[in-house]
Parts: structure tokens; C-alpha cells; sequence
């Protein structure tokens, strides 16, 4: 994980993008809260500031 996100820094693009949940497959509360987190995170963060001006 560290390795990828240090990855994604060098190239332009925060590392914090990048997270891994391992959640069971009968904790769907938690799988939504993580979706919930993830979602919000991406909003923060706005567009991949690779494709500024590519459209």
C-alpha cells in the first residue's frame, strides 16, 4: 500500500487517494461506511489533476 501510494505522489496525484479496507463479506454496515468515507474523500480531493484540461 505504501509503496503505491508513494507511487501515485511522484506522478502528481495524492497518495491519500488510495486506501484498502478488508471487511468481511457479513459486515455490509461497515462496507458502507467505508463506501460512505471513500466517496466523501474523492469529493475532497476533486478531479485526477492528470486530466486538468483533457476533455
Amino acid at each position: 500500500m505504501k509503496y503505491a501510494q508513494k507511487m501515485l505522489e511522484e506522478v502528481g496525484i495524492e497518495g491519500d487517494r488510495l486506501k484498502m479496507y478488508n471487511i468481511g463479506a457479513s459486515d455490509a454496515p461497515l462496507f458502507a461506511q467505508a463506501a460512505n468515507e471513500m466517496t466523501e474523500r474523492a469529493r475532497e480531493f476533486g478531479p485526477n489533476p492528470l486530466k486538468k484540461g483533457k476533455r
